[in-house]
Order: structure tokens, then C-alpha cells, then sequence
């Protein structure tokens, strides 16, 4: 027995709506996610770490506008990010400029006894970012205390990374902690994103809207739903 009309009406509705529904799950994006610079062996130079190889541990991540780098590190050794490529092949950012150049944490020449240092970095522009130690006029930095990584946009921005400038929030100033027992942390005030995540669990996807997905196809989420009604109609 062949299908009245009301019901192949109902099963295009329905085949329709299956099809859009899927596809609105079908694109995914990452969560935000820290990665622990180095993992177990930290930031430091290759005289303390001589297995050190950052650049290595960077080449097997994706980094995001969003995204925090955890430097588990001591008062003898610095944090510098910057944008500018001579600054990072100088190893040296004396002479970089304020927008280009920011210095995390600072080395503690005064302290005999080292302590650790732990320091979240955010991630908040898209393009080449470089990463070094400075102490000792570059010598850490000479010693394999480096590494460059590529940040893509992502999701872009989390709103409580999102300053009125866009400009990269001010870096922390380090502060010598009396426990040596436990890390000095110097993070950024808005530093509750992410929450849950790291990078060595498997991140969520998350929905993509429906209406971006109707754009790629070169058909206005409008269309779709004037064809459904025709459907229903005929």
C-alpha cells in the first residue's frame, strides 16, 4: 500500500528536520584550554633540564585567542612575551616597545635560596607569539629557554579576557613569597577561564549555530524554512 499524501508530507518534514538538526551539530570547536609549558620538566634552561626541547612540546598543540600557558618555574628564571621577532632572535627586550613586549616575571637576584614560581599567561592575540627568559643577558634564553607558537583565533576572546582596547592586560610583577614550600603564583586578575579543562583531557565539542551552517551551504536560514513550508503545503 503506497503512502497517502499526508504522510509523505510528513516524512519529508521529518527527513528535513533530521538533516538540519545533524548538521547544526555537525562543526565543532575546541574549549578553552592551559597548557602546562614543558609539562613535567618546567621552564628552565638546558644546563638545569637538559631535556628541555619547547619548541618540540609547542609543535604538537593548537593555541587559541583564550587559552592560558602555565610556567611552573623558580625566582631565577624570567617569563617574556612578545610579538616581535628581533626582540625573541635578540633574546634581549630592553629596547622593545610597551605593545609589543610584556614581562611576566622577573628573576630575583637578591634571593639566595630559589623558590617556585608559577605564572599564567593568557593568550589574547592572533599571530606569532614568542616566548623566552631573559636572566643573565640572554644566556637562559641562548640555552634553549625559547620557543615561538602560532595562535589561531578559535572562539576569539572569552568577555573576561576582553579589555576596551583589545590591548593585552598588563603583565603581573612578581612578588618573593615566604613558603618556599609552595609556588609563588602570579596570574592575571581575570584568570578563571578555563575552568575545568587542561590539555590532557579530551574538550567537549560545543554546538555551532545553525544559522552560520545555513551561510556556508549559500542558503539563508529563511530559505530553508520557506522550503519546509512548501512542503507542508504540497
Amino acid at each position: 500500500m503506497g503512502l497517502h499524501e499526508t504522510d509523505m508530507q510528513s516524512l519529508v518534514f521529518l527527513i528535513l528536520f533530521t538533516f538540519l538538526f545533524l548538521l547544526s551539530f555537525s562543526g565543532s570547536v575546541d574549549a578553552y584550554k592551559n597548557y602546562t609549558v614543558g609539562d613535567s620538566l618546567g621552564w628552565y634552561d638546558n644546563i638545569e633540564k637538559p631535556n628541555v626541547d619547547y619548541q618540540k612540546w609547542a609543535s604538537t598543540k593548537n593555541f587559541n585567542l583564550g587559552d592560558f600557558l602555565i610556567f611552573n618555574t623558580d625566582n631565577n628564571h624570567s617569563v617574556i612575551q612578545t610579538y616581535n621577532f628581533t626582540t625573541y632572535k635578540l633574546c634581549d627586550y630592553e629596547d622593545a616597545l610597551d605593545n609589543d613586549t610584556i614581562q611576566w616575571s622577573s628573576d630575583d637576584p637578591s634571593s639566595t635560596t630559589p623558590h617556585p614560581v608559577s605564572v599564567a599567561v593568557p593568550l589574547v592575540k592572533v599571530g606569532m607569539n614568542y616566548f623566552f627568559s631573559s636572566d643573565y643577558d640572554g644566556w637562559q634564553c641562548q640555552k634553549e629557554q625559547h620557543f615561538k607558537i602560532n595562535v589561531t583565533y578559535g572562539q576569539g576572546l572569552p568577555p573576561s579576557l576582553k579589555t576596551p582596547s583589545n590591548d593585552s592586560p598588563a603583565p603581573i610583577s612578581p612578588e618573593s613569597g615566604d613558603d618556599e614550600s609552595a609556588p609563588e603564583t602570579l596570574v592575571p586578575s581575570n584568570f578563571d577561564n578555563p575552568k575545568d579543562t587542561s590539555d590532557d583531557t579530551e574538550e567537549p565539542s560545543q554546538c555551532v549555530p545553525l544559522f552560520a551552517f545555513s551561510r556556508v551551504f549559500g542558503v539563508q536560514l529563511s530559505a530553508v524554512i520557506v522550503l519546509l513550508g512548501l512542503f507542508c503545503i504540497y
